[in-house]
């Protein structure tokens, strides 16, 4: 399948945010975890960072994936150093997974910092999200141990990063 990836408007909000909360729902604490509704703003996401989905190429109204860019500046930067990207919420509609969405998602990422001038992309993931770490194992990226962190009681991120300099 063919995807056009752009950036979001106000007509996509409400689906992107549906999106990330549904592919998420097996990460959180149930239907009262607060961090549902951070997965929902898809506005914020987008007035505080920057908000891009991906559609068929044929089909504009069809979100398939979303992800939030953490452009310098943003408060939804977590771990990334002042010469590196990060990106956050990777979501792919449930129905979509295993069929590149999430893929051109991050390699779309990866493509824009290096056009800045990044030396690297620094994420942060659970640990249980094994189908996001094989995407990114894909693309070049490595643990880094000494970027874990937790956000919050019983919440544990890890870290993974990848160079931008080596041509990748």
């Amino acid at each position: 399948m063919a995807l056009k990836i752009r950036r979001a408007t106000r007509w996509d909000y409400a689906i992107a945010g549906e999106l990330t909360v549904e592919a998420y729902v097996d990460f959180t604490a149930g239907p009262t975890d607060t961090y549902i509704d951070h997965l929902r703003n898809a506005e914020a996401r987008d007035r505080e960072a920057e908000l891009w989905v991906a559609t068929p190429d044929d089909r504009d109204d069809l979100v398939l994936g979303t992800v939030t860019i953490c452009p310098p500046g943003s408060k939804w930067r977590e771990i990334s150093r002042e010469d590196e990207g990060e990106f956050r919420m990777l979501a792919v509609a449930p129905a979509m997974r295993g069929r590149g969405v999430g893929e051109a998602l991050v390699r779309m990422c990866l493509d824009r910092f290096r056009s800045e001038g990044c030396r690297g992309v620094a994420i942060s993931t659970l640990a249980e999200m094994a189908a996001a770490h094989r995407i990114y194992e894909r693309l070049g990226f490595v643990r880094d141990p000494s970027r874990d962190w937790s956000p919050m009681e019983g919440v544990h991120l890890i870290a993974f990063q990848v160079s931008l300099e080596d041509g990748r």
